[in-house]
């Protein structure tokens, strides 16, 4: 089936193309290959090769990208998405309160990234929580702007205010639906993505507090079906 131009930058699709591969490293030829998948020509792809190494997105060597340090943190926390490290829920809720004084904007907005890269959900300003079912360790940028607190909400579950996830399930269901119908390596290069995108926005919450029906691990097993042969497929195009 033809492949058609679906408008995906240079750069996106060189950084889904390294985020998706263990090791993430390629030749500068591979990913030239998977530039032509999207119409992407490939002056473009290398121009955009080089801006990421000087940003420091990439590191080039012997003609090799690999992802820098920062992107190799990102690629962790997609591949915790895809297999979270959780544990049984005793009904403890972490809580966090910031209690430092005189935060620059940059520390406020660094904090609220970390937040919602760890899964927390803000109650109000300055104040975040979840259920205490994951298994992680604290940053120091927590550490220094909070007091942490590990506590039980009385009568009323928090959860409905905390995540959308009537709008996360429908998302998820509707990813799980195009995985089945996806064909062509573009458009599976796509949806593939969208749906390790979506992963990172899941709450990873205990069972006792999801909806009926949620449609979480299912799309994990799904995409896991998936990816096995849309990589073996992929990885053959490119000639590797």
């Amino acid at each position: 089936m033809e492949e058609r131009n679906s408008g995906l930058s240079a750069r996106s699709a060189v950084l889904s193309a390294l985020l998706g591969c263990h090791p993430p490293s390629l030749a500068a030829r591979h990913l030239v290959r998977i530039g032509e998948l999207f119409g992407i020509a490939e002056g473009t792809v290398r121009v955009a090769l080089s801006r990421m190494v000087a940003a420091g997105d990439l590191v080039q060597a012997d003609g090799r990208y690999t992802l820098s340090e920062r992107l190799l943190e990102r690629q962790a926390r997609q591949d915790e998405s895809r297999d979270p490290h959780v544990r049984a829920w005793g009904g403890t809720w972490e809580i966090a309160v910031v209690t430092a004084e005189r935060r620059a904007q940059a520390d406020r907005a660094a904090l609220r990234d970390t937040m919602s890269r760890l899964r927390l959900g803000e109650l109000r300003e300055g104040t975040w929580m979840r259920p205490a079912n994951l298994v992680r360790e604290w940053p120091d940028i927590v550490t220094a702007q909070c007091t942490l607190i590990d506590g039980r909400p009385r009568a009323t579950d928090p959860t409905p205010w905390l995540w959308d996830l009537d709008g996360w399930a429908a998302e998820a269901r509707r990813l799980e639906g195009a995985l089945g119908r996806a064909t062509g390596l573009a458009e599976g290069f796509l949806v593939s993505a969208a749906v390790l995108r979506h992963l990172l926005k899941d709450p990873l919450l205990p069972p006792e507090l999801l909806p009926a029906d949620w449609p979480g691990e299912r799309l994990r097993a799904r995409y896991d079906d998936f990816d096995r042969g849309f990589r073996r497929v992929l990885l053959e195009h490119i000639g590797m």
